[in-house]
């Protein structure tokens, strides 16, 4: 099965991003020429990273009957000095709850390390990026087909 997020330009560096019934605006920083409406597309990346590692680690803890009050997940991350533009680390920093026994940690941190997301950055996906010409008037956001190669 394939899914679809639609990114519609707005106006300077802000976009917004349709993903199912939810809408998402990413800009640039004002230091950067942008409006700061939003978080920039590697903020948004490493944001999905870390809520993904949240999601799985709060799973763990609800599936053992553990506490998951306080559980938070902190990102940090460094850019790369060479090219091509990219991250060189992503750090993710687990605060796990108190009540959690300490033989219940590395477990935790098994698990929190297998979400979707970062296996998608350890196995990554075939990224096709294609082009074709946009239909005029077409400004609506919503689900859309994959690109097509024109």
């Amino acid at each position: 099965m394939s899914n679809s997020i639609r990114v519609e330009h707005r106006r300077d560096d802000r976009f917004d991003i349709a993903i199912g019934h939810h809408l998402v605006h990413v800009d640039q920083p004002l230091v950067d020429g942008g409006g700061d409406t939003g978080p920039t597309p590697t903020e948004l990346f490493v944001a999905g990273l870390a809520s993904c590692v949240a999601h799985y680690a709060r799973r763990y803890l609800h599936r053992h009957g553990l506490p998951t009050d306080g559980l938070a997940v902190t990102a940090t991350f460094a850019w790369a000095t060479d090219r091509p533009a990219r991250l060189s680390t992503v750090d993710l920093d687990i605060a796990i709850p108190a009540g959690v026994p300490a033989d219940r940690h590395d477990a935790l941190l098994a698990v929190a390390s297998h979400c979707t997301v970062h296996n998608s950055l350890e196995h990554p996906p075939l990224v096709r990026i294609g082009a074709k010409e946009s239909a005029p008037g077409r400004r609506s956001l919503g689900r859309v087909g994959p690109a097509r190669r024109g």
